[in-house]
Order: C-alpha cells, then structure tokens, then sequence
C-alpha cells in the first residue's frame, strides 16, 4: 500500500466506523433500523456510518452544502444508503469489504480504488499519521451529533432547534479542573459556580445553576436517564438557598465521553427539573482499549490546596456484539487558608489578677485555618455495558462513589465572656476549632433493554439511585454537658433515594419527501428521603453553669458549629410520581423542522397534577442562515428534603453592620413552629419560557449561535430570611425549642423573570501548514428581577414591621449577587506533537446588597445601606502545554488562573478571626492561581 497516497486520502476524506464492532460486507449485512433526519450530507453519513456499521468514504470538502433525505425504518444498508443520497449527485464509486467509496457524479475520480485494498482497522487508525496535518483530530470535527432535546432522533448542535452546548471528555481533562462541575463552569458561559454557596452543608455539594436559576431547577441526565439527587441541602447559603440538586461530582470524569447542556426549557420532554435547561452525561462505550492519568497541583500563594487526581477507564468486548467499560476516579484536595493573624492586641484569654495572659504574647495568632478550600477525599467508580443480542439490546450502567469532606468552622477562643457561652478553658486550654465530617455514599444502578416491536422502537429502564451523608463532630464540645463533654459526636444521618422506571417508545414515518418521528413515554418515580438522629450527647441540654463576675452564665447547649439531629427533627417521606408525554418531530423538508411536546404529571403529595407542554422550530433560509425557537411551560416539584429538613448550625451572619455569631435553625414546613411563624404546604414552581435565536455557518468550520430568551417562574421556593429577636425567640420557647437561636423555613416566596443572551461560536482552521487552531468563544448575557414577594403571613405580621419573609439582603442573592455577564474565549493550538490550550474568561461585576442600618439622630430615624458592596468584573486565563511523547504517552503542564487574580476585597473584615476579606460567592475563587502537572497513557 502507497503509504502517501492513504495520508492524502486521510486529509480529503472522511473515514467513519461503528463505535465497537467492525461489520462484515455490506451486502452480507441484515437489516438494520435506521433513524436518520433530512440534514447535511456530512453528518448524515456520518450517523449512517454509525447506524449500519460500515465505513464511508467520501470527498468531505465536496459535499459541503448537500442536504440528504430522511430514512426512517428498518432495511438493509444498501437500501437505506441509496435512499439516503437520491438526489444529491453522490453515487457509490467502489465496495470493498466493509468499505463504500462515494463520489459525486461530477468527480468519479474522487478517490482512488487503490484504497480499498486496506483493511478496515487501518482505515480509521488514528495512529498512521505523524503530524496533525496528516489526521483529523478531535478539535477538527465539523459536527457533533446529539441525542438531548430531540426524543427518538439524534441531530447536530447546528441542525438542533434548541441551542445544546457539547464539551468532550477532551475539553474537560484540558481544563485541569478537579471535577465535572468546575470544569462546566469554566466551559459554559451561561453556567455558575461560586466559590462557596454557603456554609454547612452548601460547601460539601457541587452546585451550579444554567442561566442563573438554581441547581435543582436544571435537570441532570446520565445516558439519558435521570440522576438522583443528593441528600445535602443548600440550607444556609447564601447563593442557591434551599436548593437540593444532584451532585455532578459524584460522577466519575474519567466515564465522560461527552456532555450535553441543553439550554433551554424541557420539563414537557423530560420531567420535574428542567426549568432552565438539561445536563445529559453521556457515558464512554469503548471496545477496546483504555487510559489512565495522574494530575497534581497547588496554588501559587502559601503553597498550599495542593490536588491530587488519578483517572482510570478501559473498555472491552464482551462477546462478538457486547461492550463492557469500566471507570475509576479518585481525587485528594487539601487545606488551603487566605485568613491572616489577628492584631496582637485583640484579647484571647481571660486576664490572670487584672492583667494580660502570658500565653497572648505566644499564641498563634493565624487563629483561622480554614478561609479557602476545604480538604475533601473521594474515589469514584462506575461502568458502562451494552450487549447487542440481535432482536433486543440489552444495557446497564452504574457509579458508586464514597467522599470524606472535613468543614471546618471558625476559631472559639477560650475567653470565658457572656457573650462566648461554649468555652471551656478547662478543656480547651488555647481554644478550638470546630469540625463537621461529612461522610458520604452515593451509588446509582440502572439496567434496560432496547428493541422493536410492530414498527416501534422501545425502551425499558429501571435506574434506582441512593445517596447517604453520616455526619461526625470533631475537636468539638457541647458546652451545657460541662467539662465531662465528649469531644466528638456522631451527629445524625440523612438519606435519600430515586427509583425511575421507565417505558419510551418512538417511530418514524417518512411523509412525502419529509419525516415525522413520533415519540411517547411512561415514566414512574418513587422518591425517599430520610432524617436520623445523632447521638443524645449531640443536641442535649445539660444545664451546666459558671459565674462570671458574679453573674450566672448558662453554657450553649449542643455541640459547638452544629448540632446534632435531634429527635424532633428525625422523619421519614415518601411520595410516588407518575407522568406521560408525547413528543412529535415533523420535517417536512430537509430545511424545516417543527416539534412539540405535552406531558402530565401526577403526585401523590400536596404537589399535586399538572400539564405542561413545549413547541419549538427550525428553518433554514439558505446553507449558512438558519433561525429557531421554542416556547414552553415547565414545573418543579418541591423537593422532600425541603418539606421535612430540619437542622441547627452555627453562621456568622452581618446584623446591623457588625458580623456576629447565630445559631440558625432550619424548621420543617409543617412543623408546629414553622406554622406558628407562618409556614404553610410547599406547592410547585411553575414556569413559562420563550426562546429564539439564528445559526449562522458562514463558512465551512465557522458556526455562530445566537440565541435570547425569557424565563418566568411562578412561586419560586426559597428559604426565608433569618428570623431572629427577642418575639422570634418566645415563639421557638413557645413550641419547645431553645430560645438562644433564630429561624428560617421553605416557603413560595417570589415570583421571578430572568432575561438573557447566549453568543457561541466555534471556528477550526489552519495555521499555513505547520499548525491546526480550533477557538471557542461563548457570550452570556443574564438578568432577574423579582415581579413579586409574597406578602408577610398573618403571624409575621403581628410581630411588627421589622420582620420580612423575605428580606433585601435574601433578594439580591437572587438578583445582584451573580455575574450578570460571562465571557469565554478559548483557543488549542496543534503544531505535530505539542498542543497549546489557552482560555480567558471575562466574569462580569456583581452586587451583594445587605438589609439596612437604622441610624437615629435628633430624633429622626433614617435607613441606611453602608453595608452594599460591588465587585468588579475579572479576567481569568488558564493555558495548558501538553506534549504528545509517544504513541500512548502525553505529558501536560498547566496554569488556572495565571495571573493570580484575586476578586475585590469585600471591606467588611472580621478582626477577631482574620477572614471575610474576600466575596465567598465570587466564581474566580479567592485562593489565587494554581499551577498543575498530568501524565497520561493510553493502551
């Protein structure tokens, strides 16, 4: 074989084959189901490939601008091939083996038949080329089939009429980030991380909310199916709030083929949840062959955080017609602090005969350790099956996950004062730090089969998935049980589980020139949510005592920065949902697209029914111009977590200007004090959304999206605001609980409108011909505004005007505390072995508004806002060097954050700690640059 002559035809052609099993010749082939759309020439020949298992080869560049006929049904590949490209001028030039050669009626001399003498692994090595101008690479592909957002038939990102970002397993190792979910948000422009959403619990789960919505109001999908959620809550955050999402980090990397962000709204297809869009984790289905990789990295400043991160994933056959992929991550982060030591003049120690401790010239005084990231230990494994048994299909696939996180509160003096009720020198000699270990479990099975029945595709599933979080108390004390406290506590248990089964079927039918696919669901969920109590010495009150110049202090009952569940706040829910759609595709012509949807929904709790529905459409004008649309109405139920949650944490929260310590306790809806503050049943949020946008190709590797849109959600749950004083305290006393902390509960507060502008853009070129380039470059555009506040219930009322359900500092976590812009500009750069990534993100400015300060002078009171605070935009630029050694081995170094971008100082500093120097909520991290190493293989 002319080995030049294979590397041209590699250049000018594409060579497609089935993902696993290589097919015999075509004319030995059954007949196969094929599900193709009237499209371009390049991508339906492209999922013909895929669908048939035989190779094509076919002049790419030539064929740019062909639109091919749809093919719906089963046949044999000739057939459907010939079907396929009536009318396009493509004919088939030569067949060889499991090879077709196409060539336009034009040009029959388009490719060589000297070509059909290599075999089909040869055909498609990736290894045969030594430089990237002699191989289509990842970053060259023109297209990208998707199956989010369509049922029952796969389309391009171009060809879809709802805009669906695409980021490769590729794209996510580059980025050098930790876990799925920071690497979306580097990767998504209409996609938000904080730093930290919160404290407690909020600073365990990943969270990031599409199109500034919360987490839960985006719906997480793995190959298709529905991820359970975690049993952590967003409870006292400031961002999120009370939101309970599924944690995208307990999904292993190194399973991620490629992902899928739907951003639009898509309830009316897929369920509860999908309010601003749908995240669908598509799975790796190899049939042979693997890689590993090991990262490690710290952050420029202190030299600590350091991250340690190591990925597994091989596939194999199973069989002649089976794939079995199995996954394995495990990553370690450790402490990093920004806090700085306290001034030596701020007193830790009660003073011995009038005068200063000895021990305050020699404690340290970096009292906080704890103001950055968090350490964290977890290992992730999963798999992925497939077995082709000839009529029916059968799959399965699974993760199972264990993470340790270790939240660390803030520092407790052993200053015995009034005001400081849980020191205890006497145990505590110099103080303590408090810590909460979170250690979790989390696992999801789902097992189907696919197959056809009277013309019908069908699909069978059943997924049940679990996520358990036993908390512990370390380094601890509860005060009121005296000196004999333990110093450490099993705190309680929450639990939560989904099991989904599900029925879907579709078909399509060829209409004139045009298709029609029809598709049609059932789907029932049985969800669970569990409370168990911690140990007694966790939560009780033991009535210890000490004086303190003569007066009497009563020592803070429970254990110090979170109390244990207690069994007041134990319970167990259930509830069964069950729903139907239809959703019907019709092009009538290759140019056309129109669909709609509709689903019905029942609960068997106070969520009730409801009906909603969804239509889009797509038209394209010329070749290069295209516009789409959708409108929708969506819905979320309340989550169980949020009607039954209950628990007590220790904050410290800004009051009046000055930060101080509170005891915060989150009560369940229907709990006898939430009722007696004005609680009342959580009904669903409920949603109506408008998109548009045009497709703009106006070159070959050129692609740019624009698309706007327009999102109302009705009775948005939220949590309330902190509600604290002394009438607070006598209703908590009233119903049994202490008096010494504050309260806040679920509850329909808002109603909300978010506007937004999402640009993408993708462009891929040569660099004369030594080099490839491929950029990225995404634009996100987003606003809230809240259109109404539920009025204060009766019993807040009658406590006076100072209470708010919710209150200003609680809406601008909704409307001001988010970037309202995001700017992503990405480039990879390929010169032979050595490739140059390189990302620059613009986060837009953002607003943290506080509650106001009342200042009384001659008599006139005024309000005021001193505590406002604005933080400017920042860039952020991540590069990364990866130099391809051999065949199977790649080394890469890199840099986030480069320049060591810190985000603005909030103004605000907590002297008696050292910390609060910078917005927790910011997306940029306030640790400063990190710098990191990766080698990885692949065998």
């Amino acid at each position: 074989m002319n080995k030049r002559f294979w590397r041209a035809a590699l250049a000018g052609t594409t060579m497609l084959a089935s993902s696993a099993i290589a097919a015999p010749a075509m004319a030995a082939v059954a007949t196969v189901d094929f599900h193709i759309p009237a499209q371009s020439a390049q991508t339906a020949l492209t999922m013909f490939a895929r669908q048939s298992g035989v190779q094509i080869l076919f002049p790419y560049d030539a064929v740019a601008g062909l639109h091919t006929q749809a093919i719906v049904g089963r046949m044999s590949p000739e057939t459907a091939l010939s079907r396929l490209i009536s009318g396009t001028g493509l004919r088939i030039n030569k067949t060889s083996g499991n090879v077709i050669a196409l060539s336009l009626a034009r040009n029959q001399a388009a490719l060589h038949p000297a070509a059909f003498s290599v075999t089909p692994t040869q055909a498609v090595s990736t290894e045969a080329a030594p430089t990237a101008q002699e191989q289509p690479t990842e970053d060259t592909e023109t297209e990208t089939v998707v199956v989010t957002g369509s049922r029952g038939l796969p389309r391009t990102v171009a060809d879809s009429p709802t805009p669906i970002d695409v980021i490769s397993s590729t794209e996510l190792e580059r980025t050098g980030k930790p876990g799925v979910l920071s690497a979306l948000n580097t990767l998504v422009p209409s996609f938000n991380v904080p730093t930290r959403a919160g404290g407690g619990s909020s600073t365990v789960i990943s969270t990031g909310g599409l199109r500034g919505l919360n987490p839960d109001q985006t719906l997480i999908l793995v190959n298709g199916k529905r991820r359970h959620k975690t049993s952590l809550i967003n409870a006292v955050s400031t961002l999120y709030n009370g939101s309970v999402p599924a944690d995208l980090d307990m999904i292993p990397t190194s399973a991620v083929d490629h992902i899928e962000v739907l951003r639009d709204g898509a309830a009316a297809q897929y369920g509860s949840d999908a309010i601003a869009g749908v995240i669908n984790i598509i799975l790796k289905n190899k049939a042979d062959g693997g890689a590993a990789s090991f990262t490690a990295g710290q952050n420029m400043d202190r030299s600590d955080g350091e991250i340690f991160q190591g990925q597994f994933s091989y596939g194999m056959k199973i069989g002649e017609s089976g794939t079995l992929n199995v996954f394995l991550s495990a990553k370690k982060q450790k402490v990093s602090n920004r806090a700085n030591p306290i001034d030596p003049g701020i007193q830790l120690y009660n003073l011995v005969n009038g005068v200063r401790d000895p021990r305050e010239a020699t404690i340290d005084r970096l009292v906080t350790k704890n103001y950055g990231a968090f350490p964290t230990e977890s290992i992730n494994t999963g798999y992925n099956f497939h077995y082709d048994a000839g009529s029916i299909d059968f799959y399965s696939f699974g993760t199972f996950s264990q993470r340790d996180s270790e939240l660390n509160y803030s520092f407790r003096a052993p200053l015995l004062t009034a005001s400081n009720t849980a020191a205890l020198p006497g145990v505590y000699p110099n103080g303590f730090r408090p810590e909460v270990h979170f250690r979790e479990q989390d696992f999801e099975f789902a097992v189907g089969a696919k197959g056809q029945a009277m013309g019908w595709n069908w699909d069978l599933s059943t997924t049940y998935g679990k996520n358990r979080a036993a908390q512990d108390g370390s380094n601890t004390i509860n005060a009121s049980l005296g000196p004999t406290s333990p110093t450490s506590f099993y705190m309680g248990t929450l639990r939560s589980t989904e099991w989904v089964n599900s029925l879907d079927v579709t078909r399509g039918y060829a209409i004139g020139s045009g298709n029609l696919q029809v598709s049609a669901g059932l789907q029932h969920r049985l969800e669970f949510y569990g409370i168990y109590a911690g140990e007694p010495s966790s939560y009780a009150n033991g009535n210890y005592t000490y004086v303190i110049n003569g007066t009497t202090i009563v020592a803070q009952p429970g254990g110090q920065s979170s109390v244990g569940f207690q069994p007041g706040d134990t319970g167990k829910m259930s509830r069964n949902n069950v729903s139907g759609y239809i959703d019907v595709a019709y092009d009538p012509t290759p140019d056309t697209t129109i669909g709609a949807a509709v689903r019905a929904e029942h609960y068997d709790d106070d969520s009730g029914n409801t009906v909603i529905g969804k239509v889009n459409f797509r038209h394209a004008f010329a070749s290069w111009l295209a516009v789409r649309g959708a409108a929708s109405t969506g819905f979320r139920a309340p989550g169980i977590a949020q009607q039954i949650y209950a628990s007590t944490t220790a904050q410290n929260r800004l009051v009046n200007g000055v930060i101080v310590p509170l005891q915060i306790k989150t009560l369940p809806v229907g709990s006898a004090a939430a009722l007696a503050l004005g609680s009342s049943p959580l009904q669903p949020e409920k949603s109506t959304s408008f998109s548009g946008g045009i497709v703009l190709t106006p070159l070959r590797n050129l692609t740019i999206t624009v698309d706007g849109y327009q999102i109302k959600l009705k009775d948005r749950i939220a949590i309330t605001s902190t509600l604290t004083g002394t009438a607070i305290s006598n209703i908590l006393i009233a119903n049994g609980i202490p008096g010494n902390i504050s309260a806040q509960y679920y509850t329909n507060a808002i109603d909300t409108r978010t506007r937004g502008l999402d640009v993408v853009a993708t462009y891929r070129h040569d660099l004369g011909s030594f080099a490839t380039m491929a950029w990225n470059v995404g634009y996100n555009y987003n606003k809230t505004i809240i259109t109404k506040i539920a009025a204060n219930p009766a019993a807040l009322s009658s406590l006076g005007a100072g209470y708010q359900l919710f209150d200003r500092a609680s809406q601008s976590n909704l409307t001001d505390n988010l970037p309202r812009t995001k700017l992503y500009v990405g480039n990879v750069t390929a010169v032979g072995p050595f490739s140059l990534n390189s990302r620059v993100v613009r986060y837009g400015g953002f607003d943290s508004l506080q509650n106001g300060v009342s200042t009384t002078v001659g008599g006139v009171t005024t309000i005021g806002f001193p505590n406002d605070r604005h933080f400017g935009s920042k860039w952020i630029t991540d590069m990364e060097l990866s130099w391809k050694a051999t065949r199977s081995l790649t080394v890469a170094v890199g840099a986030n954050n480069l320049f060591n971008v810190y985000p603005d100082d909030v103004g605000v500093y907590n002297v008696n700690l050292g910390s609060g120097q910078y917005p927790t909520t910011s997306p940029t991290g306030f640790t400063g640059g990190s710098y990191y190493g990766r080698v990885a293989v692949t065998f």
